[in-house]
């Protein structure tokens, strides 16, 4: 995928003293999902190279309880590696159209995803609340993020932004994730914000 990087200032720990754990919010806080889905290929490609990444951990946790730790972790990954995580396509770095890996120093959308999701684990983070993610930009064209969930929604880290979202908050279209009880599998995502794209699956 060939996206822009656009850095837009660190947000950082100001969203706590601003209010994040006041009162509820009005849109949906968590994703909806509706059935199986096959695994983009990228992904499949990248957990039989990677089956460490990929191998049962323990199924769903449930979601993890938002701390002003663990809210703070999450943002100060988000945008370290937004900033030290240079933004190159899959064809400058690889010669090809899509391949997923855990970035050093430069890779595409997913790749972002795929380093928050292992600095975050490394955090003591459950796998079973750090799913990655595909969605639609408003122009059409394909993105992925990382959803962390949490027992007050659905949060987006996303390679595009440093402010960390609710996913319902976003302006993406939202077609499947990674499963809660296996990282090796995925699930549909109803997205009643949208029109469905019947022919994406």
């Amino acid at each position: 995928m060939n996206f822009q990087f656009v850095l837009r200032g660190c947000a950082a720990l100001a969203l706590f003293t601003l209010g994040f754990f006041g009162p509820a919010q009005a849109a949906p806080a968590n994703m909806t999902i509706t059935g199986d889905a096959a695994p983009p290929i990228g992904h499949y490609e990248f957990c039989k190279e990677n089956p460490r990444e990929c191998a049962f951990a323990g199924g769903d946790a449930g979601p993890i309880i938002l701390t002003q730790d663990s809210w703070k972790t999450i943002l100060k990954i988000n945008y370290t590696v937004n900033t030290t995580i240079k933004s190159m396509t899959d064809m400058e770095l690889y010669g090809v159209e899509e391949k997923w890996a855990i970035p050093t120093t430069a890779g595409d959308c997913e790749d972002f995803a795929l380093l928050k999701r292992k600095e975050l684990i490394d955090a003591g983070f459950s796998p079973s609340d750090l799913l990655m993610t595909v969605v639609l930009q408003p122009n059409g064209d394909g993105h992925a993020v990382l959803t962390v969930r949490t027992d007050r929604g659905d949060f987006v880290l996303d390679n595009m932004r440093d402010k960390v979202k609710l996913w319902s908050e976003t302006e993406y279209t939202f077609l499947k994730r990674q499963s809660v009880e296996h990282p090796a599998r995925w699930v549909k995502i109803q997205d009643g914000r949208a029109v469905a794209v019947g022919s994406l699956k």
